[in-house]
């Protein structure tokens, strides 16, 4: 819930891409970092033309390889970020393959210098080399555009990367339905898509249907291929199509404009709402091949999972199509590293189904089917191990058609979730997609523990002998918090939040909250950030600031997430729900061993757990991995975290009340844990004797001693849990205690009443630091006395 629980580290691990951290070990090795170069089509959106100062009239880009004819393609060469800037010598750009009869050249970049690598996830692996602009001047035909860029070095010598573009022209969703309809043969993307708002946008907003504001400006984004710069007008794009129709925007927006445009302007109607062109580029020359697989180029339109422009030269545009720009500053898009600092590539099948784009949306893929009239999608692709951030593609389907006609949103999934210990999720709502990844990849918290100390797989990609990485609950347990699921709970009944059955859609109706556009978190903070605090910085000081409004919904009048609830550590006070946590967590890492195999009895931030551990010390470790790794700090389930901790800790040690007595010694006598006569220092038998103090002279705290003038004499010889027939005599004594100052020496004095003279108590005591001393002096016999220290020098 609070910001500071995810990392900003600003390093990254990218297999299938770049490897970062082994550059940079390189480095400190005393080898050069590699310069791992590449050449894209950079996106440029509509919040990059606004934030960096550009010209209104920039042309937009979807960062697409397929582009309409007179189209600008942004060139970027980005290379290594640890690679040395000034080691670069030269970055030229030549046009090696090209259409017969074409006359395109490159051209020199327009993308300003503050303007760095476009996706998030990529500005903490490259820095930007060279940039340069195509623009295609002819259809692809039979030799598609090939760029290939220079880089020369000082240290590291010469390196060509090429870029394959094709262009073409847009023909309208009508062409895609002959192989992409319902009985096309190829996969019936348009039946879906029919079924989405994309589908209708334009119409809509024209007929008057989304209000009086829809306007001309609206059309950049609702049509295909929109583009207002005369030398982009040779791709007939909509905005080409109708200066040569005549064709204007209705001064009425009536819900008879559409039916009018198809009937009295077909090829502009043609190219209205958002298609299937928009997404993948002009399809001209994907179309005309007609499905053949060996022409150059091919599949000559573009089809991207990992590419983030494709959605956000619409969505990132502030303050209003805002949904790429709030994504930009997520976890999500590694921003914040927390995904790409997972390694992908290679046998990393069973992460990448969470930690990349391509790998959950094949697992996904691989168990729903989307049944549509007249066909059926099912993708058994292998799992793509290739980075890509968790980006737009990832969580919906633009397409459509994979989830009920009841989700207006594209999820791609709602189908229910079952967590590691069989707990199947049915009401989560649209969070049925967030729990997806959200939980356990580790399996049953039993069966974890259980394998783990044979020695075996804890999970599909676990290794043998197992890892450290292998035991426990793995990092996203979010789901299982909030269900109350899947961990150690010592056959208890351990309560729960009314969270996962009051809180709308769950994670979705806190994490993706609204925040005004005048709130100073807007972008920072809610909605498609998941963020749920931002940071302020005043005269240098950096503060978290809580978005709190969804809870006070609920909870009323709290500022932060840190709020009290309940005294869940037993402490005597009631603190911050967060607070409470943390004590609790820090309580039972003392009991548990630290990196060397001892329990030293300090607090640990991190569990370093071995096979050799003791059954309890394993099933202590899992729980608070289980709390920890929620990063919640009890916030989505604090009955739940709290409860396991102190379960925990009264496995361990059968003291089940943080500071309290032993269980079985407090049930015995007082009947449960919670009695408050059981507590340490309650008094239940009136005689001014402690159940700490009976308890650890093996008497019973409900008998009380007799008084006598020098002490307490307990002569309890029956009944006694030990079976002790010794009578004993207890003691009051006096602790005085005062801070130290080095090399000053102290000497406790007493007197029975004050205006008498100060006796000495003991000896002088000399302080060897700056720290509190106590002194503990008996009070037998004695109805009254007074301290003081005093001290020289």
């Amino acid at each position: 819930m609070k910001a500071n629980i995810i990392s900003k580290a600003k390093t990254a691990l990218r297999m299938g891409s770049v490897l970062l951290a082994t550059a940079v070990t390189l480095a400190a090795q005393g080898g050069a970092a590699p310069l791992n170069a590449r050449l894209i089509s950079r996106p440029l959106t509509p919040g990059d033309v606004s934030r960096t100062g550009m010209p209104a009239s920039t042309e937009y880009s979807g960062g697409l390889n397929t582009v309409g004819v007179g189209t600008p393609v942004y060139l970027e060469v980005d290379v290594n970020l640890a690679f040395p800037a000034a080691a670069i010598t030269n970055v030229s750009f030549a046009i090696t393959q090209k259409p017969l009869r074409s006359g395109a050249v490159i051209t020199t970049n327009v993308l300003p210098a503050n303007l760095g690598v476009f996706e998030p996830a990529d500005q903490l692996v490259y820095q930007v080399a060279g940039r340069a602009v195509l623009r295609p001047d002819l259809t692809t035909g039979e030799y598609p555009y090939i760029v290939t860029a220079t880089i020369g070095t000082t240290t590291a010598g010469t390196t060509n990367v090429t870029l394959t573009i094709n262009a073409g022209t847009y023909l309208g969703v009508g062409y895609c339905t002959f192989c992409h309809g319902a009985n096309g043969g190829a996969p019936p993307k348009v039946p879906l898509w029919e079924t989405t708002a994309h589908a209708s946008i334009f119409t809509q907003g024209i007929d008057g249907v989304l209000g009086s504001h829809y306007s001309q400006s609206c059309l950049q984004c609702h049509t295909v291929g929109y583009d207002t710069n005369a030398a982009s007008f040779a791709d007939n794009g909509f905005y080409a199509t109708a200066q040569a129709e005549g064709w204007v925007f209705p001064a009425v927006l009536t819900n008879s404009n559409f039916a009018s445009m198809e009937t009295n302007y077909p090829d502009v109607a043609n190219l209205g709402n958002i298609q299937c062109e928009n997404c993948h580029g002009p399809a001209s020359e994907h179309a005309y091949s007609f499905g053949n697989t060996n022409a150059p180029g091919w599949p000559r339109i573009a089809v991207s999972t990992n590419n983030a422009g494709t959605c956000n030269q619409c969505h990132d545009d502030p303050t209003h199509h805002v949904y790429g720009t709030q994504w930009l500053v997520s976890a999500h898009s590694g921003a914040l590293s927390t995904e790409a600092t997972i390694p992908s590539g290679n046998g990393r099948d069973q992460c990448v189904m969470c930690h990349t784009a391509y790998g959950f949306v094949t697992r996904i893929n691989n168990t729903i089917s989307n049944s549509v009239a007249g066909g059926t999608i099912t993708n058994f692709a292998p799992t793509n191990t290739v980075y890509a951030s968790i980006n737009c593609q990832t969580c919906h389907e633009p397409h459509g058609g994979t989830v009920p006609t009841n989700n207006p949103h594209l999820i791609r999934t709602l189908a229910s979730v079952t967590l590691g210990d069989g707990t199947v999720v049915t009401n989560a709502g649209e969070a049925e997609l967030c729990l997806e990844c959200h939980h356990s990849r580790d399996g049953g918290a039993s069966n974890n523990v259980a394998l783990w100390s044979s020695g075996q797989k804890t999970w599909a990609g676990a290794s043998i002998p197992p890892s450290a990485n292998d035991f426990g609950p793995h990092d996203g347990v979010q789901g299982d918090m909030i269900e109350a699921a899947n961990a150690i709970t010592y056959g208890l009944a351990i309560p729960s939040s009314a969270h996962r059955l009051t809180v709308s859609n769950v994670c979705v109706g806190c994490h993706m909250q609204t925040i005004s556009s005048s709130d100073p978190g807007f972008l920072l903070s809610g909605e498609h950030t998941f963020e749920m605090s931002y940071n302020v910085t005043n005269a240098g000081v950096v503060s978290t600031v809580d978005h709190v409004a969804v809870c006070n919904q609920c909870h009323g009048g709290i500022t932060n997430f840190n709020f009290p609830v309940e005294d869940y550590a037993n402490t005597g006070t009631i603190q911050g729900v967060q607070t409470e946590v943390q004590i609790l967590l820090n309580q039972l890492s003392t009991l548990l061993p630290n990196s060397s195999g001892v329990v030293d009895g300090t607090v640990k931030t991190k569990m370093s757990v071995t096979t050799n551990w003791t059954q309890a010390q394993l099933q202590a470790a899992y729980n608070w991995q289980y709390v920890n790794n929620d990063g919640s700090m009890g916030v989505h389930n604090a009955p739940f975290a709290t409860g396991l901790l102190k379960a925990s800790i009264a496995n361990l040690t059968g003291v089940s009340v943080p500071g309290g007595l032993p269980d079985a010694w407090v049930i015995a006598y007082f009947g449960s844990v919670s009695n408050p006569q059981g507590a340490p220092n309650a008094d239940p038998a009136g005689d001014g004797i402690p159940n700490w103090l009976k308890y650890s002279l093996g008497l019973n705290p409900l008998v009380k001693g007799i008084s006598l003038p020098n002490g307490v004499v307990e002569v309890n010889a029956s009944g006694d849990l030990l079976g002790s027939t010794n009578t004993v005599q207890i003691y009051t004594a006096a602790d005085v205690t005062w801070n130290t100052v080095a090399g000053t020496s102290y000497q406790v004095q007493a007197i029975n009443f004050l205006g008498g003279g100060w006796q000495n108590i003991g000896s002088p005591i000399v302080a060897t630091n700056t720290a509190s001393m106590s002194y503990l002096t008996p009070t037998r016999g004695t109805m009254q006395q007074f301290y003081r220290v005093v001290h020289t020098p």
